[in-house]
This record gives C-alpha cells, sequence and structure tokens, in this order.
C-alpha cells in the first residue's frame, strides 16, 4: 500500500475539511501548513518518506494562499536535492466562487510537482453536465486537472455540497491507487 501524505494550508476550516475527506479516501496522513505558513519538522520528514503527496490549498485572488506559496518556496530544499523525484502528486482547492479561477490554482500546483519531476494524477472522473445534476453530484464542477470544491463565503465547514466530498473521497483513491501501481 502506497504511503499518502497530504499538505495543506486551510484560512477558514472548509480546505481542512476536504483535506480530511482526500485522506479518508486515500489514506493518507495530514500535514497542516499554519497560519504563518510552516510545516513541522516532523511534517517535512513526513512528505519525504511518503511515495505520494498531495496538495491542497484555498484559491485566494485566482491563486493558492500565501501560506501555501510560502511553503511552496520552502520546497526548493527538496528541489534542489531530488528528494521528491518519481513521486506521485495530485492536489486541489477550494473556493467561494463555483469558478473562482481554481483551474489557475491547480495549474500552480501541478507545475510545483512537476518542477520536483513527479507523476501528477488527473481527477479522473466524468463531470456531471447534464440539466439534471445537482450540487450533489460527483464532479458537479467539472473538474479534469485535479479535485475542485466550492463553498460559498457565508457557509459554514459543514455546508460544502456532497458532491464535492465524496469527490474528494474518490480522488483521494484514485491518486492512492496510482501510487500503489506504481509501486509494483
Amino acid at each position: 500500500m502506497a504511503k499518502v501524505a497530504i499538505v495543506y494550508h486551510s484560512g477558514y476550516g472548509h480546505t481542512e475539511v476536504v483535506a480530511k475527506e482526500v485522506a479518508a479516501g486515500a489514506g493518507a496522513e495530514l500535514i497542516p501548513i499554519d497560519a504563518e505558513g510552516n510545516v513541522s519538522e516532523a511534517g517535512w520528514a513526513k512528505l519525504d518518506a511518503a511515495d505520494a503527496i498531495i496538495f491542497g490549498t484555498p484559491t485566494y485572488m485566482g491563486n493558492s494562499s500565501w501560506q501555501f506559496k510560502k511553503f511552496a518556496d520552502a520546497t526548493s530544499k527538496a528541489w534542489f536535492t531530488r528528494k521528491w523525484q518519481d513521486k506521485v502528486f495530485g492536489g486541489f482547492t477550494n473556493s467561494a466562487s463555483l469558478n473562482g479561477d481554481k483551474q489557475v490554482t491547480l495549474i500552480g500546483l501541478q507545475t510545483l510537482a512537476s518542477q520536483h519531476g513527479g507523476i501528477w494524477v488527473s481527477l479522473g472522473l466524468m463531470p456531471a453536465n447534464t440539466k439534471a445534476s445537482t450540487r450533489d453530484d460527483v464532479n458537479n464542477l467539472g473538474g479534469s486537472v485535479g479535485l475542485l470544491v466550492s463553498a460559498p463565503s457565508d457557509a459554514g465547514t459543514n455546508e460544502i455540497p456532497t458532491g464535492d466530498l465524496e469527490t474528494a473521497r474518490a480522488y483521494g483513491a484514485r491518486v492512492a491507487s496510482v501510487a500503489g501501481k506504481l509501486l509494483h
């Protein structure tokens, strides 16, 4: 079984809820990025030991939170020594708007993984894009690069649409499965 780590920043708690759902699907360990953009030494060691790393960040102003960006910049030590070369990677983001330019954030996460020589895992789910589709359907936001989640700005952390949470679990399972296949 692949060892999966999820490193994430959550500004208001919504992204943390999503991270927990992705972790449930992947059997992953959570590594929070704190409010100052830092990861513990133990967290860095877990990332180095993981077979797969899943990045998670809210989308603020069309990109990752500054705390996630600080973490991303700090990965240059792992980049320089190629510590994460050939690891499996995935990513997710959450914003208040249905679009909210989340795709830009995911492409940034994919680029970070590529900088490390990683292997990116797409969402791999068909979109729920019929007139009958609702926010309770899996992949109701129609993502493909990675996991997209939308929780309105006035929604509590317990109000994330069930379709997004189911998609999160399915994506976690997909990343773990792909990593497991590559281990054999």
